[in-house]
């Protein structure tokens, strides 16, 4: 059950009732809502966890702006279940209470972000998850002045990747889990 009463719309497996190709990951605890989901599937488990892995994981760009990326995306799409994540994941990232805010919309973007070139970045993401089209002159121009071009590829991927997984857990209405909750209070970020 999510945090509002809702189910979720999809079946989450645990380890009693995965199928047995998928067993491993159940086995070091709750794997997530997510990956529970996914378990419906087992053949797509690993290719799909390997690309999220690869696209939201460490990378040349640093954990810091993939996460700007995962969290305004998120917001940008109303994903509930990813920003409250990666509220808390952003906050293991070393980002602050006000940038955090900032990229969730509570605060405007220059006070939690005075350096151009992370609000070249912010604005390269919302061109890309907030908009249809090709990136805007203005955007291209201002992010290829601080940010090169394969920062601008892999950050460009994580949004693509962020996106796929906001439009699973929106449209699946995946549950928040309760220790993200609990972190999410403890922080003032509920």
């Amino acid at each position: 059950m999510r945090d509002d009463g809702q189910m979720p719309r999809v079946d989450l497996f645990d380890l009693d009732h995965a199928p047995i190709t998928v067993q491993d990951y159940f086995t070091v605890g709750d794997p997530g809502p997510i990956v529970a989901a996914l378990a419906a599937v087992p053949e797509l488990m690993a290719p799909t966890l390997g690309f999220i892995g690869a696209a939201l994981g460490p990378g040349s760009i640093g954990v810091r702006y993939k996460e700007f990326a995962i969290l305004r995306t998120s917001v940008l799409q109303g994903c509930s279940y990813c920003i409250h994540a990666h509220t808390t994941v952003s906050l293991d990232a070393g980002l602050s209470n006000l940038e955090i805010r900032a990229l969730r919309g509570e605060v405007a973007l220059e006070v939690g972000f005075p350096l151009d070139d992370e609000r070249a970045l912010i604005g390269w993401i919302d061109a890309l998850a907030g908009a249809t089209g090709p990136i805007p002159d203005d955007v291209w121009h201002a992010a290829q002045r601080y940010w090169p071009q394969h920062s601008l590829v892999e950050l460009t991927v994580t949004v693509g990747a962020t996106m796929f997984l906001n439009r699973f857990a929106t449209g699946f209405q995946l549950p928040t889990a309760p220790h993200v909750t609990e972190r999410l209070v403890a922080a003032g970020m509920a």
